[in-house]
């Protein structure tokens, strides 16, 4: 039984954020735009799952804080949300926890070097 190709763009036609992506030739390098689109788009969701895990372990923080705890001003909440946005921001784009590379390595075809 073969596998079924239809999600992967380097085998079939696809799609990524709404634009058309042409699929590589078998051994081909594939098209610059898909690869330049596939890199943001994963290191966009290594900025999601690092805001995530910051805002989950503020979450806990705040529940085991007192009353008269810093962690309790909701200013300083707004604050220090803001900071772990642009915090997850940098840690991703430096590909800190590695989960863009392995999302490339998904979607990119084995021996292209992975963009940075």
């Amino acid at each position: 039984m073969q596998a079924n190709n239809n999600m992967n763009p380097l085998h079939a036609q696809g799609t990524l954020n709404g634009d058309t992506v042409a699929p590589a030739a078998d051994g081909a390098a594939p098209d610059p735009a898909y690869v330049a689109k596939a890199t943001r788009a994963a290191v966009e969701f290594e900025s999601f799952f690092i805001s995530h895990m910051l805002k989950e372990m503020r979450a806990t923080t705040r529940e085991m804080a007192d009353e008269d705890s810093v962690f309790k001003d909701r200013v300083n909440q707004d604050m220090q949300d803001m900071a772990d946005g642009i915090l997850a921001k940098q840690m991703a784009g430096q590909r800190a926890f590695g989960v863009a590379d392995a999302i490339l390595r998904q979607l990119l075809p084995v021996g292209l070097n992975i963009p940075k």
